[in-house]
């Protein structure tokens, strides 16, 4: 199986570091043209040099923009789409601050929903005119096994993506006659700087250390270790191909059987 995704836009959001980074190389792998998006103009910088260019036309940039500042961030969004299109778009965000349901209040909430949901939404809704008009298009939520099953001190994360989960599953239903798919990929523990920002907070708060936390994890994997960037990546590529053109509407773990254990 060979992926061709040469002369295809893709935007790629948080994607200077970890999964996103990952993705947005394997993007750049099949040809496609790579916009990054992310908050920090340096580090876009570095991570646009560092894609790899595989034919003469190829061309990759970068956007820079804040998810966790919706209002600034709808400007800046709203902007690149008056004279950009995309055929590809992988929705991805830092996620929110750990914690426990009664630790968080109302504006907590908001604030990851603003996070969360409504940065992908206002994205989503600005790629789909073109996609339609093109009749074809790929978009790839990068979601969380939480949406299956809470997980233990996520509360902000747990309540927000499954509702993205359900916006999407709605959505993939009434863009499907334009061959446009929606999918979720549900993610397990992978080795990015936010699950080691995790295991800080949660050895620090069950007086562990960061090794013993790590372990415990890679234990409830079946395959006993974390996943590696590229290999989410090299899922998303293909949910962006014409060989998933009849995948839409599904929340995919990838975990490393993990799911299966819950």
């Amino acid at each position: 199986m060979n992926i061709n995704l040469s002369s295809k836009n893709a935007l790629v959001g948080a994607a200077t570091q970890g999964i996103g980074a990952g993705i947005a190389t394997e993007l750049a792998k099949c040809g496609a043209n790579v916009i990054l998006m992310a908050r920090n103009e340096e580090k876009l910088k570095n991570s646009v040099a560092a894609l790899p260019v595989i034919h003469e036309s190829q061309k990759h940039g970068y956007l820079v923009a804040d998810f966790s500042d919706f209002e600034t961030f709808k400007i800046i969004i709203s902007d690149y789409f008056k004279d950009n299109t995309v055929d590809i778009l992988v929705n991805n965000t830092n996620g929110p601050e750990p914690g426990l349901a009664v630790e968080k209040n109302v504006d907590d909430f908001q604030k990851a929903f603003d996070l969360l949901f409504k940065t992908v939404c206002k994205t989503t809704s600005l790629a789909l005119p073109h996609m339609i008009r093109q009749k074809s298009g790929r978009i790839i939520n990068v979601s969380s096994l939480s949406v299956k099953e809470p997980i233990n001190n996520l509360v902000l994360s747990n309540s927000i993506r499954s509702a993205v989960a359900a916006w999407s599953k709605s959505l993939s239903n009434e863009v499907a006659q334009h061959n446009i798919t929606i999918n979720n990929v549900l993610t397990g523990y992978f080795d990015t700087e936010r699950i080691r920002t995790l295991i800080k907070v949660e050895s620090e708060q069950n007086n562990q250390s960061v090794e013993e936390i790590k372990k415990g994890r890679e234990n409830k994997i079946p395959m006993k270790r974390l996943g590696k960037p590229e290999e989410y990546g090299h899922l998303v590529a293909f949910l962006a191909s014409e060989y998933a053109a009849y995948l839409t509407g599904a929340s995919i773990p990838l975990d490393g059987g993990l799911a299966n254990v819950y």
